[in-house]
């Protein structure tokens, strides 16, 4: 009943975010032939990209093969945290979650480095952090 009930909220809820991840989804497991996977209720997409992961509802999308086993454990975890966040906000996940997470990794990298920041110093990052952990019952490696 609760995978019935998480289904009907990120398709009623979530519309929005979930349409554009299934649909991206769809094109990469069917037209694309990338591999795929599932961690919890979510489905992911391995990418050959030179990017980290990103969550769309239901549906993350991760750098295929990253050469630090322990950044594609953490980051299954993690992007499964934002998925309980688009569970939760539904179409505010744009603006609480979404475009914050995207100016934080795209713009601040410099700054991070520069004052040794984490990048899950962010609100929502640290956010999916620990509801990916708890959603998973797995803990993240190295990563405070």
């Amino acid at each position: 009943m609760k995978k019935l009930l998480f289904y009907f909220w990120q398709w009623t809820w979530g519309l929005p975010v979930n349409l554009i991840g299934g649909v991206a989804y769809l094109i990469c497991k069917y037209i694309k032939k990338y591999d795929t996977d599932r961690v919890g209720y979510a489905f992911i997409v391995l990418i050959p990209w030179n990017q980290g992961g990103l969550s769309l509802g239901l549906f993350i999308f991760m750098k295929k093969d990253h050469p630090r086993e322990n950044w594609t454990y953490n980051t299954r975890i993690h992007e499964y945290g934002h998925t309980w966040q688009c569970l939760l906000l539904g179409p505010l996940y744009w603006i609480v979650v979404a475009i914050p997470s995207a100016v934080w990794c795209n713009f601040f990298e410099g700054y991070r480095k520069k004052n040794n920041v984490s990048y899950y110093k962010l609100y929502c990052e640290k956010w999916a952090n620990d509801w990916g952990q708890k959603a998973t019952g797995l803990k993240l490696i190295g990563i405070e």
